[in-house]
């Protein structure tokens, strides 16, 4: 029966191979990043601690995730101090089989002279055993070698053993040196397990947590009271809940807590600092909290969760769409059987055998359909990646795949749809009364029909528009951001990380070797400019400080009260003048303004219209240290420029000359302006830099324009995206139009070629069905227009829809317009074509056309 109507069938497949296509695409992206599990044994026992504590809870130095829920004011910290972990697993009559912890080291690997900065973790000696991840070669760490004294060893991940060593068994046993310490590889893990970190990071080296003081000398976490930076984890005992867990730890956590204050208090003391570290009071002590880790850490997942469900609401509704389009196919073609159907029914067939007859095709329909989709998935899939920023921001490292879980998923999408566009039609095919329908010159129940074949109409046309309407804001919201004037020239400017930080530079040593990079790469033909910072302009990272204006006071907590906080540049000299940021008053830095020199910095006019409001900033004095006031001076005012983001307001900022913050200058990039393309002088850069140390490796080239494109990688993400399947939800609504029209021209021919017998005119003919069609485009457009705002208004108080969007309004009446505006000239084309076949009808061949 499908092959009898060729092409009904094949645009039928098409319309559910793309809606099918698009969801498994999307789905195991999806099930990459939210759903999938980690590899190892029972994940579902695992336990991540967190803490829960007031806004005002300070716990000192802290790395790690944090978040403050506006409404409660309650502070979630995922990381933990040392000793705090120790403390917690000494309880080995709690829920937990045992506990383990781990946390990112910055590492400089150099292995058979080549060297590269990998991505690190420092986990305790029982980290695999707890996780129950057996070494594909080798052995993984021991609580042995988690120990000051032991050898230093370390095991690498399956990809990182491909891609560096390029799976060459002979790598166990060999040395590798990590910041110029040598550690011996002893193990490596099985293909696919990438760590308990963040989704999408891969943990490629992880090193015993005994020796992160020597990996990171001077700089250690363990140092003093020790900072909050361990991610704690255990395997819950068989029985045991989370509920036991919080409630057996507490008490430990909280005064461990309170014995790190302490050691805090005492610090201070011995270094006379002027900062009190009160006593905590009792509803102010941090509580433990346990939540489900059978997926590792989830802050990133969190962040990543609206907008890919939004997405998956988005090719839904594509696929909402297909439905319908085929819908409309199978009700034509159940028209065209009516006589069949009234014959089969006449010689004694049942309803039910003839409805489970057009639900076997349909569903043969959408399983075909979905074995196309599968093709569709993957090419979507890959231009996902292709068109967007995703794999850069952690997708890749995730490797969606179509593995069972997501064909499971694509065969009952398939199996669904069947049931949804198969039901109605053929319920409504198998309604018809049987005498009348067999009378050769008659048409059944077509009224019924013609109205559910509209109302589908109506609503693609409906859900087209409210997709359309989405994608222009995507649209206009890249465009704005991209014409945002950033302050500074971003053309021509190549970007590099250095980090020598990692192999022991600092203070002379480190100043020596800034300046002979710099020296070095000056000296590459077509480059007219050279300067560093800290932090590269637009890159969604930032630094910033508290202010003192004056002498500050204390609170009753304790701690200084600051007159704000600034964002914070550390620069060489000439990074105004490199970066074409215009001076205003002042004087710029120079190599004069060195660490023993007199502490000056510049502003941006955004700092002295706040702390300054009318008065000359020049020669103005504050602090960021409370405790020596006064202790810097302004000299110059500079233009405001973007710091982290396009859609971020120009914040205070403050610039401070290098020199006089080496202990932030142990990392910089590098900024490179050039007088024709900036990607041309990439090998000469790394030449440069390798002639001055092979030792240090340069870390993610690229130009400032393509660091400018990494901040609004959404956007852009959002707004190819909702624009493809916008047009595509669009196209097949024309069609579904188009079948509708041309369907019902051709169940009119008789009717049309007795009007003209009479004397209607040809243009009357065409007017006539030109109506019909754009009365149904017109209920459409009013319906997707009055959903799209109900829809937006709603998202705009309960999903901040803002937040996504920049220099448009969720409800700007002019995308409405356009858009509707559109679609009503897309679907008046779709009716002409009908529309001028009925106007060309020959009355004769029309009247005997039954």
């Amino acid at each position: 029966m499908l092959l009898k109507q060729k092409g009904l069938s094949l645009i039928a497949i098409l319309s559910l191979a793309l809606g099918i296509g698009a969801n498994t695409a999307l789905f195991s992206v999806v099930d990459a990043l939210l759903l999938r599990r980690l590899p190892v044994q029972e994940p579902d026992r695992l336990a991540l601690l967190r803490s829960l504590s007031s806004r005002e809870f300070s716990s000192g130095s802290y790395t790690g995730n944090s978040r403050t829920d506006p409404v409660t004011g309650v502070k979630q910290m995922t990381s933990f101090d040392y000793q705090t972990f120790l403390r917690l697993r000494e309880q080995k009559d709690g829920p937990f089989t045992d506990l383990m912890a781990f946390g990112d080291v910055s590492v400089n690997l150099n292995a058979g002279g080549q060297a590269e900065v990998v991505a690190a973790q420092a986990a305790s000696g029982n980290y695999y055993k707890v996780l129950g991840v057996p070494p594909l070669i080798g052995r993984t760490l021991t609580d042995d070698d988690d120990k000051a004294s032991a050898s230093p060893v370390a095991v690498i991940s399956y990809r990182y053993w491909q891609q560096r060593f390029g799976g060459a068994v002979d790598v166990i046993g060999s040395q590798v040196n990590l910041n110029n310490i040598a550690f011996t590889i002893v193990g490596i893990t099985p293909q696919g397990f990438d760590g308990t970190m963040q989704a999408g990071s891969t943990q490629d080296v992880t090193v015993p947590i005994a020796w992160e003081p020597a990996l990171t000398p001077g700089r250690s976490r363990m140092d003093g009271a020790g900072t909050w930076w361990l991610r704690v984890m255990g395997r819950l005992k068989p029985g045991a809940t989370l509920d036991q867990a919080r409630l057996a730890l507490n008490g430990v956590f909280q005064q461990a807590v309170i014995d790190h204050r302490k050691v805090r208090q005492q610090l201070a003391i011995s270094q006379q600092s002027k900062s009190q570290i009160l006593d905590l009071e009792t509803r102010d002590i941090p509580r433990l909290d346990a939540v489900a880790g059978s997926q590792g850490e989830m802050n990133t997942r969190e962040g990543y969760k609206r907008p890919l469900f939004m997405l998956f609401g988005v090719v839904a509704l594509v696929l909402l769409i297909a439905c319908a389009n085929v819908a409309n196919l199978l009700l034509a073609r159940g028209t065209s059987r009516e006589q069949e159907i009234g014959v089969r029914l006449a010689l004694g067939a049942s309803r039910w055998r003839l409805v489970r007859q057009m639900l076997t095709e349909s569903l043969l329909l959408s399983v075909i359909g979905g074995l196309a989709g599968i093709i569709f998935a993957i090419w979507i899939r890959d231009g996902l990646f292709a068109v967007t920023d995703w794999g850069g921001r952690g997708l890749r490292a995730l490797e969606p795949k179509l593995d069972l879980r997501v064909l499971a998923f694509t065969f009952g999408v398939a199996v669904l749809t069947g049931l949804l566009f198969g039901l109605v039609p053929a319920l409504r095919s198998t309604k018809v009364d049987v005498a009348p329908t067999l009378k050769e010159s008659t048409r059944g129940n077509l009224a019924s029909r013609s109205f559910l074949s509209r109302a589908l109409v109506v609503a693609q046309v409906s859900i087209s528009l409210l997709l359309l309407v989405g994608a222009i804001q995507f649209v206009r919201t890249l465009i704005n951001l991209q014409r945002v004037d950033p302050g500074f020239n971003t053309q021509n400017l190549l970007l590099f990380n250095l980090s020598p930080g990692l192999i022991g530079y600092k203070d002379e040593k480190l100043v020596r070797l800034y300046s002979d990079i710099s020296q070095r790469v000056e000296a590459i033909p077509g480059v007219t400019g050279v300067t560093f910072s800290r932090t590269a302009l637009l890159s969604q990272s930032m630094s910033s400080r508290s202010l003192y204006l004056g002498v500050a006071s204390l609170g009753k907590n304790g701690q200084p009260i600051s007159d704000g906080d600034v964002y914070l540049h550390t620069v060489r000299e000439n990074f105004p003048t490199a970066m074409q940021i215009p001076l205003l008053s002042g004087r710029n830095l120079t190599p004069q303004d060195d660490a023993k020199a007199q502490k000056v910095v510049l502003v941006n006019q955004a700092f002295a219209n706040k702390f300054y409001k009318s008065e000359n900033p020049i020669g103005k004095r504050f602090a960021f240290d409370f405790t020596k006031p006064y202790s810097l001076e302004i000299v110059g005012l500079l233009k405001d420029s973007k710091y982290s983001r396009q859609r971020d307001e120009i914040p205070p900022t403050a610039y401070v000359p290098w020199q006089q913050e080496l202990n932030n200058a142990v990392n910089m990039v590098y900024e490179v302006r050039t007088v024709g393309d900036p990607a041309s002088i990439a090998g000469a850069v790394r030449e440069a830099v390798k002639s001055v140390d092979s030792n240090l490796p340069i870390i993610n080239i690229r130009t400032q324009v393509e660091q400018a494109e990494q901040t609004v990688a959404m956007e852009r993400l959002f707004a190819r995206l909702m624009t493809v399947f916008g047009l595509l939800a669009q196209q097949l609504a024309s069609i579904g139009l188009y079948g509708v029209m041309a369907y019902s021209v051709a169940q009119r021919t008789r009717e049309i070629g007795v009007r003209m017998a009479l004397g209607a005119e040809q243009k009357t003919v065409l007017k006539m069905v030109l109506r019909q069609g754009m009365l149904l485009a017109l209920i459409g457009v009013v319906l997707g227009v009055f959903g799209a705002w109900v829809l937006i208004r709603y998202l705009e108080t309960s999903a901040n829809l803002n937040t996504m969007l920049f220099g448009v309004t969720a409800r700007d009446p002019i995308t409405f317009i356009a858009v509707a505006v559109i679609l009503a000239i897309i679907a008046l084309v779709a009716c002409f074509i009908p529309a001028r076949r009925a106007a060309r009808v020959d009355p004769m061949v029309a009247l005997r056309y039954e």
